[in-house]
Formats: C-alpha cells, sequence, structure tokens
C-alpha cells in the first residue's frame, strides 16, 4: 500500500508541475498577442 501511497504522490507533483507550465506558457502566448512593438511581425501587411 505504500507503493500506492508513493505513486499518487509522485502523481500529485507531476499533474501540478503540468499545470504550471501549461499556464506560464499561456501567460506567455497572452503577453505576446498584446505585443507590437515589433515591425518585422507585421511585415505581410501592405
Amino acid at each position: 500500500m505504500a507503493f500506492f501511497t508513493s505513486a499518487v504522490g509522485v502523481l500529485k507533483t507531476l499533474v501540478i508541475a503540468l499545470g504550471a507550465g501549461l499556464g506560464i506558457w499561456g501567460v506567455v502566448n497572452l503577453m505576446e498577442g498584446y505585443g507590437n512593438d515589433n515591425p518585422g511581425a507585421n511585415a505581410h501587411v501592405r
């Protein structure tokens, strides 16, 4: 039973780390969407 308790603890840690990573990635993508300081990004607009 100790093995299952340990495995659940490890899985909780992995899920929390994955969620935190996805959250940070989402915030970075959101901030990049508001960044209009790169004229090269709009090179396709004539």
